[in-house]
């Protein structure tokens, strides 16, 4: 009889032999939720046999396993991931939250802001997070893609902010009225040239429309840049995650759009990751 600890190794191997770098934490994941627990109590179960929690948990651990191997990202098969620690809904018309993300999300809370604009929020998991960790906030969140407004819609809904958040269908700032404290995007940065050598679970699985401008990866912070004076508030701020090559362009945008203290943040790895600025006073 297979016990949970013997299911794990199998499984740990079956991933690293697919070219999998995450094998141990996806497999624990996987197996945790084929079992219905908690993947941080796999270690208090691991010489029971797999069949005193379901008599198809092997089934379903090893479809999950398959999937895997050919690439399906985790948050796909699990049905979300944890974003600054709250569960958030993830489909194929969505881009997996990464934790590089958080980074953006912590630059914006390190200042106090009364209304927001989330541009191109695909599972909305930086208006949700901005307003669930703000109560007294309100903001706007938009999306080109009605799907992906939907996958948001229903993350605001799980997570009790939604009467503080309104959707919009806009291509950037396209269909937005008003101005705002703060303005934050994590728009497609990557360049067309750059795609072949994305990693499968991505080039694969994720919406090409919210990854590539299908150009050199700048044309959203053009657009965002230019137009973002006109829709933020004495002092308000604009913050966008860009990819770790990006830094010099993008400060050199907002500059050039009238706006000033413009800073470049890093993520936990030190790559650029943020670049933020402010209305002039």
């Amino acid at each position: 009889m297979t016990t949970v600890q013997q299911a794990l190794f199998a499984a740990v191997a079956q991933l690293r032999a697919a070219g999998i770098d995450t094998a141990p934490k996806d497999a624990r994941r996987l197996l945790a939720s084929a079992l219905g627990i908690a993947p941080d109590r796999i270690s208090l179960h691991m010489h029971d046999p797999l069949d005193d929690f379901d008599a198809f948990a092997q089934i379903a651990f090893d479809g999950l396993l398959t999937k895997r191997a050919a690439r399906v990202p985790v948050s796909h098969l699990l049905g979300g991931r944890e974003f600054y620690g709250r569960w958030f809904t993830v489909t194929p018309d969505v881009l997996d939250p990464r934790p590089e993300t958080e980074c953006l999300i912590a630059a914006a809370l390190a200042a106090p802001f009364a209304t927001f604009l989330d541009l191109g929020t695909g599972s909305g998991a930086i208006a949700v997070t901005l307003a669930a960790e703000r109560p007294a906030t309100t903001g706007i969140a938009t999306d080109i893609s009605v799907q992906a407004l939907d996958v948001a819609g229903r993350n605001a809904e799980s997570l009790a902010v939604a009467d503080r958040i309104g959707f919009v269908q806009s291509r950037w700032f396209q269909a937005i009225d008003g101005t705002f404290d703060l303005i934050v995007s994590n728009p497609p940065y990557i360049a067309l040239d750059e795609m072949d050598g994305l990693q499968p679970e991505v080039q694969l699985h994720e919406p090409r429309l919210a990854l590539t401008d299908e150009a050199d990866g700048l044309s959203a912070y053009r657009t965002i840049c230019a137009q973002a004076p006109a829709y933020l508030t004495w002092q308000g701020r604009l913050m966008v995650e860009i990819g770790p090559t990006q830094a010099a362009a993008v400060s050199q945008m907002m500059q050039d759009a009238g706006l000033v203290q413009v800073q470049v943040l890093q993520d936990l790895d030190g790559r650029d990751r943020i670049v933020a600025a402010h209305m002039p006073q």
